[in-house]
């Protein structure tokens, strides 16, 4: 297992198959997928699969969605992290999107906050990027504004699925101009 990111609460590692069964407990909650237009899994197995997945993102493109636990207990919280985007999104392609995900009981104690700042710390600070980008659904309030807590800014609107979704950005502050 490797840490990649430790803040204050949390521990952000990469994500093992051992994490199947906190993954199971975030994804088939249906109030955790409420915005964002896919169905809760079913089953271990799909858990199972969706951290293959990632870990896939791992070895292709050296990032991936992290684990996020709490370093206090080892608790598997939900995930966090950067991700790469090859697919056209807002007219935007081979971007780094900064995204989370917590089981139910973990929200609102600010843990999301501190995990996408951390995303967005390393983003700049460790890979260097020039720039990240998020997308939430427009009625997702908290969402929202855990990303620009984390540093991003609403940049705009788009059409995603038939759903109004925000795009938001932020540039390094290592880059110049």
């Amino acid at each position: 297992m490797k840490v990649v990111v430790e803040t204050d609460r949390l521990l952000l590692r990469e994500l093992t198959h051992t994490d199947a069964a906190g993954m199971f407990a975030l994804d088939s909650d249906p109030e955790v997928h409420r915005f964002l237009g896919n169905q809760p899994v079913q089953t271990l197995a799909q858990s199972q699969a969706i951290i293959e997945f990632v870990r896939e993102q791992y070895r292709a493109n050296g990032i991936g969605r992290w684990a996020v636990e709490l370093r206090a207990t080892g608790e598997f919280v939900g995930w966090a992290g950067l991700k790469l985007i090859q697919e056209p999104l807002n007219g935007h392609v081979g971007f780094h999107d900064v995204g989370y995900r917590l089981i139910r009981q973990f929200w609102g104690q600010g843990f999301a906050t501190e995990a996408a700042r951390a995303s967005v710390a390393y983003g700049f600070d460790v890979l260097r990027l020039p720039a990240l980008y998020a997308t939430a659904d427009m009625r997702n309030l908290a969402s929202r504004a855990v990303l620009v807590k984390a540093g991003l800014r609403h940049a705009g609107e788009f059409d995603y699925k038939g759903v109004p979704t925000a795009w938001l950005e932020a540039r390094s502050p290592h880059q110049q101009g």
